[in-house]
């Protein structure tokens, strides 16, 4: 039976859902139906949640710590991220500054919906991940998208960030390694964009350094603040276990900046979630206090990941892909596919067409490059093993060489 009308909220009708996420539900329902399906759209290493962060949770349970915890999360885990914070970026933030939710999500729910207003404008760079701009929306303010280029490295330039900013700016959206484009950031290009950032001291930074550890080629992550510490007061930093831990199903981001802020999170969260899995929390604490050397070996492997999938792609017919610095996507260009026929005679009129020929072709599912802001591009989640990631670029090659 439908819903009666006008039942849904009008905040309700100003995003949608999430295209990675239903890109990866429909590879699992064909799969289910018994197709052959390689999904490369879901943002998810496929290692494991190594055996130290696992037992710290199993001996936490065993420890009877399945009650409620504070808001803002654990105070082990708040000195954790402190701790973290000042040891990987130079940056100072005491405990109670720190902020523990369950997901990166939801960082950026709370921060944003804890701070805009309608009338009010955020700035997101396309191409972004797809929840920035619906975030803002439904917070009742206004996402301004910033498009970059392919030839620029899909890096957001000083002149047009400058250009963006108006009166009713609130937030900068800023994500570095990018997801979608794995674009990343030296220090000077980073100062570059902070130098805009200090002539307009109404303008927050929220920061996504969720792939911080994920850099290649002996790339140096740096973040804003730690570029330039004026910013502090009006920056909040958030990162997570997700990625770089292979946690993501642990549910746990955090984040740090100025206190108030965190308090105004903590308060939506206190009517929401009320606070992150305590289990989860225990396992983040041993997460980054831990040992860490298995990231250097999870960096080479998505390395090596990448360099596969770039080659393969440049020697398919009509693509064009860049070598990203970070993360574990690439987002390569169909610029010069949009326009053809399938052999069943489909025009692809857009990116979205290639991605659904594709899928229905040879069974390989990708993200769409209108679902990231920047057409015409599709994504790929290279977090798959070497095997399984030559199959799909083989059967790319196919599908692109059956074009006309």
């Amino acid at each position: 039976m439908p819903l009666p009308p006008g039942f849904l909220s009008q905040a309700l009708g100003r995003i949608k859902p999430s295209p990675t996420l239903a890109a990866t539900q429909k590879a699992r329902e064909l799969k289910a139906a018994g197709r052959d399906v390689i999904g490369l759209a879901a943002g998810e290493p496929d290692f494991d949640t190594p055996d130290n962060i696992k037992n710290a949770a199993i001996a936490a349970i065993k420890r009877g710590e399945t009650k409620y915890t504070n808001i803002e999360g654990i105070s082990e885990l708040r000195s954790a991220i402190a701790a973290k914070f000042k040891r990987e970026n130079n940056l100072d933030y005491q405990p109670a500054q720190c902020f523990v939710a369950p997901g990166g999500k939801s960082i950026l729910f709370y921060a944003l919906m804890g701070t805009l207003n309608p009338g009010d404008e955020a700035i997101v760079v396309a191409p972004y991940w797809v929840s920035y701009p619906d975030i803002v929306l439904l917070a009742g303010a206004t996402p301004v998208t910033v498009e970059t280029r392919q030839e620029d490295g899909f890096r957001l330039t000083p002149e047009a960030l400058d250009a963006a900013i108006t009166p009713k700016t609130k937030w900068l959206v800023f994500n570095q390694p990018s997801n979608p484009t794995g674009a990343c950031y030296t220090r000077e290009q980073l100062k570059a964009l902070t130098d805009v950032l200090m002539k307009h001291p109404h303008v927050w930074v929220l920061t996504d350094d969720m792939y911080e550890h994920l850099v290649y080629g002996g790339f140096k992550f740096h973040t804003i603040v730690e570029v330039e510490p004026r910013l502090y007061e009006r920056t909040l930093t958030m990162n997570g276990v997700s990625k770089a831990y292979a946690m993501t199903g642990w549910r746990i981001g955090y984040c740090a900046g100025p206190q108030p802020l965190i308090a105004a999170m903590a308060k939506l969260q206190s009517q929401s979630a009320t606070n992150a899995t305590s289990v989860s929390q225990w396992a983040a604490v041993e997460a980054l206090n831990g040992p860490q050397d298995f990231i250097p070996k999870f960096q080479k492997l998505f390395e090596d990941r990448r360099d596969l999938v770039v080659s393969m792609l440049n020697q398919s017919s009509g693509i064009e892909c860049s070598v990203p610095e970070g993360a574990f996507y690439v987002y390569p260009s169909v610029r010069k596919i949009v326009g053809m026929k399938t052999p069943e005679g489909r025009t692809l009129a857009t990116d979205e067409d290639f991605a659904v020929a594709l899928l229905e072709n040879e069974g390989v599912a990708v993200v769409h490059g209108a679902a990231f802001g920047l057409s015409p591009f599709f994504r790929i989640s290279y977090a798959t093993s070497n095997d399984v990631l030559e199959e799909a670029c083989r059967r790319i090659q196919r599908f692109c060489a059956s074009l006309r």
